[in-house]
């Protein structure tokens, strides 16, 4: 097997999944199959119980497995679908090593570190099967969380059949003078290698890209090569980093180390498309009230989906973050559509439904998504259907009217972590109706994270004022879609479109939302 590391040195936050992203797009192109997978030192089982503020978005997968957000660019980059198996977390290890000691599955044996917790992480990762399996390390090298992992692989790269290589980015900060230093990524390297890994290539981020001189210094320190070191430069969008790794032979370079079979021929479709974002003929501005704007990451799918659909447009989509509980009388009259994206809890409740009210009834292109819909219609049972006081029983358990409420099976829960309705389900449109014209097909399949769904003893009342219920799970009766006919785009989703769009798929209510705003525009 073929495997490439991923590790990061100096700080956090230096764009690890996006440098592993884009190898793994480039490997594709060169027509290898990849795997990729991230290791998270947290000992959360997952991230679905942490506040997005906490660790940003909590990207959910088909079988729903929530996740770190680093698998979302792993889709987006490899265009394909992942599983559980490609996140694995500190907590996740020791919970399985201990319901296996509770059941006797060590002999007897006393479990430790060594090589217990490690054989349990190399078996994670001996599952994938591909040309080539990469793993992104989370953290910063010298953090004690990732230790026992790095040990893991560390013996995995010695096993015979396994060829590695590890790829490390590090911060080369700029001084006044206008210098790039070198000298902390030469410490991190130390840690590596006091770790009993030398690097093989090594990926200078930085604001320009490094100077020869600065290549010449880290491979003199580091032990590569001067054409093994790298430049992550500061560029205009993240899809294009794929096509710089190219243009520096970032490929080749891999290829030859990993003593793969050289590619006949390379796909250009990504770098087309990258190109193509470029050609951009006009701006829309959309206003995205949400709950934990203070954080982009937060709502980092949602942001990468208007890329995609901007593209789709030939647009560029210029999103402005609300706070939901700092709305007061804001005026939306300069946005030419709104966005309200999903969250839990009360706060910003009543701000959420000012903005829907206001892409109502100023026929402004209004998207919902999640906690987005649920907000729509109890704007909608309040100021149409004149149910006053019409509520959520998440934020109001003695709301005279609880339009949106507990899934059913969600009652009788208690654990927080991994119980809400997770992953793909399927969802029919009504023929003709706005969805079923954007999607192009009757049955579709969307991703969820929630336990709330529109209660459907309300149904009737709804409708009979306007409302349309233009997707439905019909294996559960639950409403995954509301729109309104009477409107240049009202439309809003129970699920979480954003979760499987793609620059090369956008996802069509993303592309849809854009297209209206272009309209209202008039561009």
């Amino acid at each position: 097997m073929r495997y490439i590391v991923v590790t990061g040195g100096v700080l956090s936050g230096l764009g690890k999944g996006v440098v592993a992203a884009s190898i793994g797009r480039i490997l594709t192109d060169m027509s290898y199959s990849v795997v990729p997978m991230k290791i998270d030192g947290y000992v959360n089982v997952d991230p679905g119980t942490m506040n997005p503020y906490e660790h940003g978005e909590v990207y959910v997968l088909d079988d729903g497995s929530e996740t770190d957000l680093d698998l979302g660019h792993y889709e987006r980059f490899l265009d394909v679908d992942l599983n559980k198996d490609s996140n694995i977390t500190t907590g996740r290890i020791y919970q399985s090593v201990i319901e296996k000691e509770r059941m006797g599955e060590y002999l007897g044996k006393t479990v430790q570190v060594i090589p217990h917790i490690t054989d349990e992480i190399k078996n994670r990762i001996k599952k994938h099967k591909a040309d080539v399996v990469m793993v992104e390390v989370g953290g910063t090298v010298g953090d004690i969380e990732n230790r026992i992992f790095i040990e893991a692989l560390r013996q995995m790269s010695r096993d015979k059949g396994n060829k590695f290589i590890f790829v490390h980015l590090s911060y080369v900060p700029v001084i006044l003078s206008g210098e790039q230093k070198t000298k902390p990524t030469q410490h991190s390297v130390k840690e590596l290698l006091a770790l009993g890994i030398q690097p093989d290539i090594i990926i200078g981020r930085s604001t320009e890209p490094l100077s020869n001189e600065t290549k010449r210094k880290l491979a003199l320190f580091c032990g590569v090569k001067p054409d093994e070191v790298f430049s992550d430069p500061d560029i205009e969008d993240i899809y294009a980093l794929p096509v710089e790794f190219k243009r520096d032979n970032l490929g080749e370079t891999i290829v030859k180390l990993l003593d793969l079979k050289k590619p006949e021929t390379q796909s250009k479709k990504w770098d087309m498309i990258v190109n193509k974002m470029k050609d951009v003929t006009c701006e829309v501005k959309i206003g995205i009230v949400g709950k934990y704007t203070g954080l982009e990451d937060a709502y980092l799918s949602i942001k990468e989906a208007f890329k995609h659909a901007g593209a789709a447009n030939l647009c560029r989509v210029k999103c402005e973050w609300i706070e939901a509980d700092d709305l007061k009388d804001r005026d939306f009259e300069g946005f030419d559509g709104i966005l309200v994206p999903g969250g839990f809890g009360s706060r910003g409740i009543e701000d959420k439904i000012k903005a829907v009210k206001y892409a109502r009834e100023n026929k402004v292109p209004f998207l919902g998504i999640c906690l987005g819909l649920q907000m729509a219609v109890i704007e909608y049972a309040r100021d149409v259907c004149n149910l006053k006081g019409a509520n959520s029983t998440e934020v109001d358990e003695k709301t005279p009217y609880p339009v949106i409420d507990y899934i059913p099976e969600q009652r009788v829960i208690r654990d927080k972590g991994g119980t809400m309705r997770l992953g793909a389900y399927e969802c029919e449109l009504t023929k003709d109706s706005i969805a079923h014209n954007l999607y192009g097909r009757v049955k579709i399949t969307e991703r969820h994270r929630h336990r709330y769904e529109v209660n459907n003893d309300f149904l009737d009342v709804l409708s009979k004022n306007g409302l349309v219920f233009s997707g439905v799970n019909r294996k559960q009766n639950l409403m995954e879609m509301i729109e309104l006919p009477n409107h240049p785009y009202f439309i809003a989703c129970q699920f979480h479109p954003e979760f499987k769009s793609r620059l090369t798929n956008p996802a069509p209510l993303f592309k849809g939302l854009v297209e209206a705003a272009k309209k209202r525009k008039g561009v």
